[in-house]
């Protein structure tokens, strides 16, 4: 599919309403260490380079625009000072923030920038569109003081949904998000050129205020420091817990992360709960329903606004069709008995959707988000008999080296097959031979050489991120992970989710073999939080309703318990029974390796 290079719209769309900037765009912690950096992307003003892909190029270019920016007369937005934006209202006596970024470093410093531009406004409502990091992250940049009586609204399971994603899998998806956000890559055209949603990530202070207003049902109306808002829900698309809202004085449209100017994610490479491409369609109809014809621009947390009645309706029924044309025609294929690889080889784009610059893989990508549509509905297997008892990919690769006739000549096949242009397969074979031989130079060479000319030629950015990353790690060995998103919420979680965290650690084979109770009384809370190790599960009732024999009781506040659960003891904490018992629970935790490997056994 030709795409039309000459159409500069969004390059005029992304720049419109430019106020200032800083120069240069470094922003840094308290120490002094640098935790967002947009000065190495110079090259992204010459030529596009051989080493990465035209469109995706051009996508970095308009990631890179970044600065405060006046969407309509009482909204503007920062962008380009992390991966997402961040929006402010202007209300009656202050300002309201709309997804304050990830990192309190950032999000101060665009706060700073409007109220340089703006005024010396107060924070006077938060907005969190949906439960991922990149758009709560930042909330203590504009509320530094902690929330007072500030309102925050969010959409009904928002804090169970940001648990979920950053907490209880948090390890694993930040390892996978190290590769799929580049983030061991240097910034230049053979290594990191942007996300395809944004130019880069944060890596500065995490934090969490909860939310203490739930937006519930879409109609509600809210008005928030003199601004009357009317939401709209949209469980299960974007993120679990999501809304998109109009401001009906200003015309203006938040379409929150449900429509952004690329094919997002139905599941994102890091990993999380499979999106739901058919409702994700049926949300984007509803919203033109209930909003386009009443607005004269639309924006999003990420990327920049579309302007006109028609033009925002364009482009949001492109995003519908695209995600109703993916999940429609893989239910079709699925039907006919295609897995999810053979239907992703299949289904292309028609034009309309091809040739639409909003619609392109840099993010999310045809070929994934198809297997993912696939997964959703049958999981991972595929009906073949041959996949129900696979051996592992070490023990595997094992036996197919061994097949080929050892890891030489697994090299020297692949090495023909990369010369012939088959770059999947020569990483398939040399995969196995660096699982069967993880100290074999020659193939971690091999490999990395394969994963660097895949990366190079990807016009997703998320694709591009894991092929370099993959072949940085075979070269140098594992990069230690930047970031660890749950450190900074714990404190917003609820008792019943701090006892989860511990429960996912508990070695289960280890434990098999004790069991106990142990009573917590939160005075703080009015509620007792039974823990008992019973075959190896940790299980936790609330509030129980019957007596038992408890091995420990602790009578403590929520505070205490962070401290407990980082190693301060039970010193000063009320307790009778056993203390001897909560040395066995901890003894059996397990904890978790933030730099695990990936493409090494």
């Amino acid at each position: 599919m030709a795409l039309d290079y000459g159409d500069r719209t969004d390059f005029e769309n992304a720049s419109r309403g430019f106020i200032a900037t800083l120069e240069p765009l470094v922003i840094k912690d308290a120490n002094g260490k640098s935790v967002f950096d947009t000065s190495g992307y110079t090259y992204l003003s010459g030529d596009c380079p051989d080493t990465v892909h035209p469109s995706l190029f051009r996508q970095a270019q308009l990631c890179l625009t970044n600065g405060l920016f006046e969407v309509t007369e009482g909204i503007y937005q920062i962008r380009g000072f992390d991966l997402s934006n961040m929006t402010l209202v202007e209300g009656d006596t202050g300002v309201i923030v709309i997804d304050p970024l990830i990192s309190a470093e950032t999000a101060a410093a665009g706060l700073a920038l409007y109220r340089a531009h703006r005024g010396d406004r107060p924070v006077t409502a938060v907005i969190y569109t949906h439960s991922h990091v990149d758009h709560f992250g930042g909330v203590e940049g504009v509320l530094p003081d902690g929330r007072g009586d500030v309102p925050i609204l969010a959409p009904e399971g928002f804090l169970a949904e940001a648990v979920s994603e950053n907490v209880y899998a948090g390890n694993a998806m930040t390892r996978r998000a190290t590769y799929m956000y580049g983030y061991a890559l240097p910034i230049s055209a053979e290594g990191q050129v942007s996300t395809g949603l944004g130019i880069r990530g944060s890596a500065g202070s995490i934090g969490l205020i909860a939310p203490t207003v739930d937006i519930t049902h879409t109609g509600q109306r809210e008005t928030m420091d003199g601004v009357p808002i009317v939401f709209q829900v949209t469980p299960g698309t974007e993120a679990p817990a999501e809304m998109n809202f109009h401001f009906p004085r200003h015309r203006a449209l938040c379409m929150a992360e449900n429509a952004t100017h690329n094919l997002h994610n139905l599941l994102t490479l890091r990993g999380a709960v499979v999106r739901d491409s058919r409702a994700w369609s049926h949300y984007l109809d509803e919203a033109i329903e209930l909003f386009a014809a009443d607005s004269d621009v639309a924006f999003a947390s990420h990327h920049w606004p579309t302007w006109g009645t028609e033009n925002l309706t364009d482009f949001l029924s492109v995003q519908r069709d695209l995600y109703m044309y993916l999940h429609d025609q893989t239910l079709r294929l699925l039907n006919q008995g295609l897995t999810g690889p053979e239907i992703a080889e299949q289904i292309e784009l028609v034009p309309g959707l091809a040739d639409a610059w909003s619609a392109r893989g840099y993010y999310g990508s045809v070929s994934h988000n198809v297997k993912a549509i696939y997964q959703r509905y049958l999981g991972w297997f595929d009906g073949h008999p041959s996949s129900l008892w696979q051996h592992p990919p070490r023990e595997l690769a094992a036996r197919y080296v061994e097949t080929i006739g050892g890891v030489d000549a697994v090299i020297e096949k692949a090495a023909a097959y990369s010369r012939d242009g088959d770059l999947r397969f020569a990483a398939e074979l040399l995969k196995h031979a660096v699982f069967a031989d993880p100290d074999n130079a020659t193939a971690k060479d091999a490999l990395a050489e394969v994963y660097t000319r895949l990366g190079f030629g990807s016009e997703n950015a998320t694709w591009r991120g894991f092929y370099l990353t993959g072949a940085v790690e075979l070269r140098n060995g594992i990069v230690p992970t930047p970031v660890n998103t749950a450190t900074g919420l714990a404190t917003q979680l609820t008792i019943g989710q701090l006892f989860d965290t511990i429960a996912i650690r508990v070695n289960g084979p280890r434990a098999a073999g004790d069991s106990f109770r142990i009573d917590w009384r939160f005075t703080d809370l009015d509620t007792t939080m039974r823990l008992t190790l019973s075959n190896g599960a940790l299980i936790r009732t609330e509030n129980p309703r019957r007596p038992a024999d408890v091995d420990l009781t602790v009578t403590l506040t929520k505070l205490q318990l962070l401290g407990l659960l980082a190693g301060q003891g039970l010193d000063g904490i009320d307790h009778t029974g056993d203390p001897a018992v909560l040395q066995r629970l901890l003894a059996l935790l397990d904890t978790p390796d933030p730099n695990f490997p990936i493409v090494t056994p």
